[in-house]
């Protein structure tokens, strides 16, 4: 699993990288503390999605796959994010579930559907 570290890296710190821009555009206070509370959901989703994936297909992991890996990856991430907000008493507004959904499946899935596309132009120079 070792391997996998800077692939969770990525994943984790484009995580960050849209809280951080959800909270700029809302100009919410307490930058350090207020990311950390935005954050820690949907960077536990992020996790579980990371074991899930890790543990069905242990034999053939492949985190640069877009699936299985990257759509477990999202869907935990927005799923469980949004659960553990209700639970923790942030707000799951249904247009904030969209953008979420939305913003995370371009993060979590972009940089992994760019990785073939890199390789085959490394490739032919």
């Amino acid at each position: 699993m070792k391997k996998y570290a800077p692939f969770l890296l990525i994943d984790a710190i484009l995580v960050i990288v849209f809280c951080a821009i959800g909270r700029r555009t809302h100009e919410e206070a307490n930058a350090l503390a207020g990311l950390a509370k935005t954050s820690w959901p949907f960077l536990s989703g992020l996790l579980i999605g990371w074991a899930a994936t890790y543990g069905l297909y242990r034999d053939k992991f492949n985190a640069l796959l877009v699936v299985p890996t990257g759509i477990v990856v999202w869907l935990s991430a927005v799923i469980f994010g949004m659960i553990l907000r209700v639970i923790s008493g942030q707000g799951t507004q249904f247009s904030f579930i969209l953008v979420a959904t939305l913003v995370l499946g371009v993060f979590l899935l972009g940089w992994r559907a760019l990785v073939p596309l890199v390789a085959k132009i490394r490739a032919k120079s």
